[in-house]
């Protein structure tokens, strides 16, 4: 397998164009299952977890080329409905339930995978996929789902704005027959470029106030093109990776609107930005200071923003309190940085004022991290995605050299991530 080997201790500078967001891109190859024509997606970025929805959809029946950055898919018919050989690779395979139920009417999709971080429990999809009609079998290994006509329309109330329960919903009621209307949806910004790329393709979808979502299904989905939004985990990655080395880094195609509640978290720790018609410029306007910050749904601070976040805190003065509120277990990878010298501390108890689902249950979901503290080299393994670009940050922040086990997890969700940060200055090199 391979690994990073990283000398830290310098500062990065440069500018660094974003890819494509994963969490549309990947979710777009399963909407092109919606249609037999051709779907053109710009900006698609080339990394592992595309990769596996690709192997997904081509044993579906898809044809796929790649023409510099665009990506061409069709599916001219649904040649097989059971993905089960996909078993643990990814967990949006669970997404093709909808596509498949309404091209072929029936589905069998794989127990659902992805990071090891906490149950991804998926009883809002199957429950919503129910109210629409669906028949819903569970196996030791599998998911089976089959309907008699066409799945009907349903007002469905989601009991937490789940991501994935969202966009299931959404891709089995564009071709539905009647209204669906979705209370307590997810709002996250890829899920609105979802919704822009079904529009293109023929679908009628309003998203209301209050997070509501209606839909009305029509018969028939053509194809399209789009252009798939900039990855706003990577923009918040290299943000912090400017100011926890106190570098100076412009993020081309970063959005400043995707990125708010970030923004604002980090100037108030002592980074510093400026917004340009290229993206965003990021660096450090004074010493790191602690903040008291918690997760917390779009338009809240994004989960996946805060291991990069926590990893540059360890840089900051006084004490630094990060309660997740969206992932159980999300803290796997402090026990790496507090080997690289970091002072963090992960609890159970709830260190914020949000709702919290978690109370009481005995969940580590909390950190203290004190600083600043000096972190030194060390070799450690990468548990998932996002906790990999901490060890990255870490290393980087870190003085001597490290060894980062594991990387293919990194591959997942970021395109040439050591090519990108070697032209920002980074002693970064990949060994087979």
């Amino acid at each position: 397998m391979d690994k990073f080997i990283i000398r830290g201790g310098r500062p990065l500078t440069g500018e660094i164009k974003l890819a494509g967001a994963k969490n549309a891109a990947t979710k777009m190859l399963i909407i092109s299952l919606l249609t037999d024509e051709e779907c053109v997606f710009e900006n698609f970025p080339r990394i592992g977890d595309a990769e596996i929805v690709k192997e997904l959809c081509v044993a579906l029946g898809s044809e796929i080329k790649s023409i510099d950055s665009n990506l061409v898919i069709r599916t001219p018919e649904i040649k097989n409905t059971k993905a089960i050989s996909l078993n643990q690779k990814n967990r949006v395979s669970i997404l093709a339930l909808g596509p498949l139920l309404n091209r072929a009417g029936e589905a069998e999709v794989p127990i659902v995978g992805g990071d090891k971080i906490g149950p991804r429990p998926v009883d809002m999809h199957l429950e919503s996929l129910k109210a629409l009609g669906a028949e819903i079998e569970a196996g030791p290994n599998s998911y089976k789902a089959k309907i008699k006509g066409r799945l009907k329309g349903a007002a469905i109330t989601l009991k937490y704005p789940s991501v994935g329960a969202t966009e299931q919903i959404i891709f089995a009621s564009v071709l539905a027959e009647g209204k669906t209307t979705i209370v307590n949806s997810a709002v996250e910004p890829e899920i609105t470029d979802l919704i822009k790329m079904l529009q293109k393709m023929g679908a009628i979808i309003e998203v209301g106030t209050n997070r509501t979502v209606t839909i009305y299904g029509v018969p028939k989905l053509h194809g399209a093109r789009h252009r798939v939004l900039p990855d706003r985990n990577e923009a918040v990655s290299f943000a912090c990776l400017a100011v926890a080395t106190n570098g100076k880094i412009l993020v081309k195609g970063a959005d400043q609107g995707d990125l708010i509640t970030f923004l604002n978290n980090l100037r108030r720790i002592g980074g510093e930005y400026e917004v340009t018609n290229e993206g965003i410029l990021f660096f450090r306007a004074r010493p790191l200071s602690g903040i008291k910050l918690e997760t917390d749904t779009h338009p809240g601070f994004m989960t996946d923003w805060q291991q990069p976040f926590l990893t540059m805190l360890t840089q900051a003065q006084g004490e630094s309190v990060i309660h997740e509120t969206v992932y159980e277990d999300r803290f796997g990878y402090v026990k790496d940085l507090n080997l690289m010298g970091a002072d963090i501390r992960v609890v159970n108890e709830c260190l914020g004022e949000v709702p919290c689902r978690f109370k009481n249950r005995n969940c580590p979901h909390s950190a203290i991290v004190n600083g600043p503290t000096k972190l030194h080299s060390a070799t450690v393994t990468v548990p998932d995605l996002r906790a990999g670009i901490a060890h990255v940050l870490a290393a980087l922040i870190a003085e001597g050299e490290s060894e980062i086990l594991g990387v293919h997890e990194i591959d997942r969700g970021y395109e040439k991530i050591v090519e990108r940060l070697s032209f920002l200055g980074a002693d970064i090199r990949r060994v087979s």
